[in-house]
């Protein structure tokens, strides 16, 4: 496991939801910062590590919340996507609450170098609410999603034409019983589709899938969560990595689990932060290289980065 810090000197106080990509220059991170959450001049901040280079780029600022008007509206959970076939798509909420921001997006078709003027989502739709989408084979872009303004919910927004045409599933919980929302989705060969989410109840949510259009009702999984975001991506060899706070009620530790039996038990295996403090809202993708990559919260303050490879998760094999 090697690790590092995207940045050492803070461009702003505050760090935190970043996520992360692969293009063809290496990887790619952002997250949102400013004074701190929920503060107007809240950005979306956006560093690169180019292939052979072991250091970040600096930091910069590539989308604020500054209206038509004039009024500005803190930025929230930028969500970074490469297409197969299309531009680079980074997506991001603007509002002065989660219970009142809006969907946006930006394109990139020089993997991240330059961006397009941002543009708002059609019809209400919010995108992928904090973690990446997946794409298809044949181009749909299926958008992990949920809303904060009756309740937390859950639900999948699909995106066709480079992000040109929007629909959205209905919730998959009532927000009673279990309030959940920012899913993020593991693809098992031969399996379907698995969404685990974060909730209030104490536990992981949990729904499933064939083809990702019908979904189970969410149902608790066994898996603790102390309200706060998670991550996971199923590698090359069909084992499922999950990256989250093994915890009921704090964002320490942070865990990286694996699971073998898709998605149905899950064993922590490796301990990426132990001390006290917040270590979340994580980040994973499996890159080209085979390499698991992971970036999360540290303490507000900056954004740790962690490369692991698949070997050290071997006790399942």
């Amino acid at each position: 496991m090697d690790g590092d810090f995207i940045f050492d000197i803070a461009p702003v106080p505050c760090a935190h939801a970043s996520t992360l990509a692969e293009t063809t220059r290496g990887l790619i991170a952002a997250w949102f910062g400013g004074s701190y959450e929920g503060h107007d001049d809240v950005g979306v901040w956006l560093a690169e590590r180019p292939v052979g280079r072991r250091r970040w780029t600096e930091p910069r600022l590539v989308a604020d919340g500054v209206q038509p008007d004039g009024q500005r509206h803190p930025c929230w959970n930028p969500v970074l996507h490469r297409l197969r076939n299309g531009p680079l798509l980074l997506f991001y909420k603007v509002g002065p609450s989660p219970s009142r921001w809006w969907g946006m997006m930006m394109r990139s078709l020089d993997d991240g170098r330059t961006w397009e003027p941002p543009v708002r989502l059609p019809g209400g739709h919010l995108g992928p609410i904090k973690n990446k989408p997946v794409e298809t084979a044949d181009g749909l872009l299926l958008c992990p999603s949920s809303s904060e303004h009756r309740r937390w919910r859950v639900h999948l927004e699909y995106a066709r034409d480079h992000g040109a045409s929007w629909d959205a599933g209905a919730p998959l919980n009532t927000g009673r019983e279990m309030a959940a929302i920012q899913p993020s989705l593991l693809v098992w060969p031969g399996l379907g589709y698995q969404l685990l989410c974060r909730t209030r109840q104490g536990h992981v949510g949990e729904s499933r899938s064939e083809d990702g259009l019908r979904w189970a009702p969410l149902r608790r999984s066994m898996l603790p969560n102390p309200d706060s975001g998670i991550d996971g991506v199923v590698l090359e060899d069909g084992r499922g990595v999950l990256v989250y706070n093994h915890s009921a009620r704090r964002r320490t530790p942070l865990n990286v689990a694996v699971s073998a039996d898709g998605g149905r038990t899950w064993t922590p295996m490796l301990v990426l932060e132990r001390e006290a403090g917040e270590f979340s809202y994580p980040a994973v993708i499996c890159d080209r290289a085979g390499l698991v990559q992971i970036t999360y919260t540290w303490n507000r303050q900056t954004i740790r980065h962690v490369s692991v490879d698949p070997g050290e998760l071997c006790r399942l094999n």
